[in-house]
């Protein structure tokens, strides 16, 4: 059996989503110790544990010492199932985190999936439903995945409540991707939505952030989502020929709608200023997909410590070398080989 130490690298709860997904992938037995060590709250939060049910779902695994709070717990996976599933976190935690874990896993089922989520649509540190949709699924239907993923509700922290559906089609195998130039710019847009609270807050951030990024007018929309609490998050979208990257802010109390605009901007200028295709967050995102395709690479940004992290625990796994070496003043190259 292998033994993960869970507060390696960046110690969070990364590890445990990529540990359940190659676990269930390559029928590899895993023990994990000091789970989310490096976190304030460390251990087994709601999101995490509705990974490890999920996953136990799905390949009708032995699952023990999972509790919430876990500090420790072990995972011997069966057999990959597709069908419906129903995840409920039971809180405003990440759905998007929770889709990333057992998404890879039911390409490998041998039958269609159909996978409704509920909890957080909108989390910060975490990709929101329309990073899925528009940066990240896009990239791996390019490597052979078939996945829709539709919309009901949205869900912002504290509340959460939001609701949305995966359509998952079996894939015999993902093909390796390359994304070294982003390409032709095709679009630009700042879309600022609000759930709960007056439309002047989405306006105020979609303004300064166009005059943060010296965008003109008619790049600014802002609108008013249903939601069951309050919420706020402001999207700037930088679309190119090869890829789309998604830069967000996220509305919080005793925070100006300039500062979240400000967050979003700062994040979208220095994406622009690095000039790799691939964005720091979407970096570590697309590693274990693409060791499941034993191959490809990417320019991107500074790698982030989830981005080292992630590459360590998918070698522990997977028969694949990662590597990640600068390739210029700003940029690095990451490469996956088998």
């Amino acid at each position: 059996m292998l033994v993960l130490d869970g507060s390696f690298g960046e110690g969070g709860g990364q590890i445990v989503r990529t540990a359940l997904t190659l676990s269930m992938i390559t029928g590899t037995p895993f023990r994990i110790e000091n789970v989310r060590a490096n976190r304030k709250k460390p251990g087994l939060l709601r999101q995490h544990l509705t990974c490890v049910t999920a996953a136990k779902a799905i390949t009708h695994a032995k699952v023990t010492g999972a509790d919430l709070g876990s500090a420790a717990f072990t995972f011997t996976p069966g057999h990959i199932r597709g069908g419906g599933y129903d995840l409920a976190i039971g809180s405003a935690g990440s759905t998007a985190l929770v889709f990333q874990t057992i998404f890879p896993a039911l390409l490998c089922a041998n039958e269609p999936s159909h996978v409704t989520l509920s909890g957080g649509t909108h989390n910060k540190s975490a990709p929101t439903f329309d990073y899925l949709d528009h940066v990240f699924l896009p990239l791996v239907r390019r490597m052979g995945a078939s996945a829709e993923i539709t919309m009901h509700k949205a869900g912002f922290y504290p509340a959460g409540g939001g609701s949305w559906h995966a359509d998952i089609n079996p894939a015999q195998k993902l093909t390796p991707l390359v994304l070294e130039e982003a390409g032709a710019l095709k679009r630009r847009a700042i879309v600022a939505d609000v759930a709960n609270i007056g439309i002047d807050v989405a306006k105020r951030e979609a303004k300064m952030a166009a005059g943060l990024m010296s965008w003109p007018g008619d790049t600014m929309q802002w609108r008013t989502v249903k939601a069951e609490g309050q919420g706020n998050v402001i999207a700037i979208y930088i679309e190119h020929e090869n890829i789309c990257e998604i830069f967000t802010g996220f509305g919080a109390r005793n925070v100006s709608a300039e500062a979240v605009a400000a967050q979003a901007a700062d994040e979208a200028r220095s994406y622009i200023a690095c000039g790799a295709p691939v964005g720091p967050h979407l970096a570590d995102q697309l590693l274990l997909p693409m060791a499941l395709a034993s191959g490809g690479s990417f320019s991107t940004c500074v790698p982030t410590g989830h981005t080292r992290t992630n590459a360590a625990v998918i070698e522990k796994f997977l028969p694949v070398e990662i590597g990640i070496e600068p390739d210029g003043h700003k940029s690095w190259r990451v490469s996956i080989t088998s």
